[in-house]
């Protein structure tokens, strides 16, 4: 005796009337017009990557590593790209890091925004937590079904897919981060004078950057994850070349593909990693140092006027 045997709810047939039959038809053109902005990233960034010679891209990130995680990861993206070069996947790795770097530039655009109110709100907070939760405990695969619906099939939608995927840790982090920011930091810039505004960008993000750089390597992550699932609605780059290599059961290709992921996803791991080290933290203090000594003179000057004033006037 089961449940079941009494009564069924008939769930899957209210999803596909839900989304067939009102919010596709109904709402269909708003989702198509968000596509224009990943569009306008994805195809610049595409066009520029793909077009730069590969000497200058490898210069590029090999200065680029060197100059935030130093001379072992510099050899190691020499290496790396070099190997991306010579086993013929080049093209589909510029393709598939300019579909990582929309997804993260809009999921830092809309994440940390989202962090940062959440971190002012307790009451948004509690509602973005179970939000957050279910984004992130949904199968990766679930969320192709109605961006297919909305988006249709495609680079574009796979990209929006990405997003969508990548967002929580970027909200997570940036809440996480900003309320670790000790209060007597914040009192004290209050205290200087210090503005709401100024004490979130003078104070609290410089303290909370590397809590939000973590947060942003792990949404890099996996953005290059579902990139690669992307492929199965028709997104390119190195996912659609595994997954090609699967359907024709060719492993040479599947394998050249899985090959570039790792590399890729190696060297944007430790240097997005460099980026949040004890380093960029000390520099941020001396900011922060700079912009409490700053408001401090600036009343004192102002305190001292009305005093000069009055000395001129007698």
């Amino acid at each position: 005796m089961q449940p079941s045997d009494l009564f069924q709810i008939p769930l899957d047939d209210w999803v596909e009337a839900f989304v067939k039959g009102w919010l596709v038809p109904n709402f269909r053109g708003f989702f198509q017009a968000l596509q224009w902005p990943v569009a306008r990233v994805l195809d610049a960034l595409d066009t520029l990557l793909v077009s730069t010679p590969f000497l200058v891209m490898l210069v590029f990130f090999v200065l680029l590593a060197w100059r935030t995680a130093g001379i072992r990861i510099a050899l190691f993206t020499l290496i790396a790209f070099v190997l991306i070069d010579l086993i013929g996947v080049w093209p589909e790795t510029m393709t598939t890091l300019a579909m990582i770097l929309t997804s993260v530039i809009f999921c830092t655009l809309v994440g940390v925004p989202l962090g940062i109110a959440a971190a002012g709100s307790d009451g948004f907070a509690a509602f973005m937590r179970p939000v957050l939760d279910i984004m992130q405990t949904i199968p990766p695969f679930v969320y192709l079904v109605p961006i297919v619906m909305l988006f249709g099939v495609g680079l574009i939608p796979g990209v929006i897919a990405t997003i969508i995927f990548a967002l929580p840790p970027a909200i997570r982090f940036t809440n996480l981060g900003i309320r670790q920011v000790q209060s007597e930091m914040v009192e004290a810039g209050y205290a200087f004078g210090a503005t709401s505004w100024q004490v979130l960008w003078e104070i609290q993000i410089p303290l909370a950057l590397r809590t939000i750089m973590a947060g942003l390597n792990q949404t890099l992550m996996l953005s290059l994850s579902m990139v690669v699932i992307a492929a199965l609605i028709g997104a390119g780059g190195l996912g659609l070349t595994v997954y090609t290599g699967l359907g024709r059961l060719d492993v040479g290709a599947a394998a050249i593909g899985g090959v570039g992921i790792v590399l890729l996803a190696i060297v944007l791991d430790r240097i997005t990693q460099a980026l949040a080290e004890p380093r960029a933290q000390r520099s941020s203090l001396a900011r922060l140092a700079h912009s409490l000594l700053r408001w401090d003179r600036s009343d004192r000057t102002e305190g001292d006027q009305p005093e000069a004033s009055n000395r001129s006037s007698s």
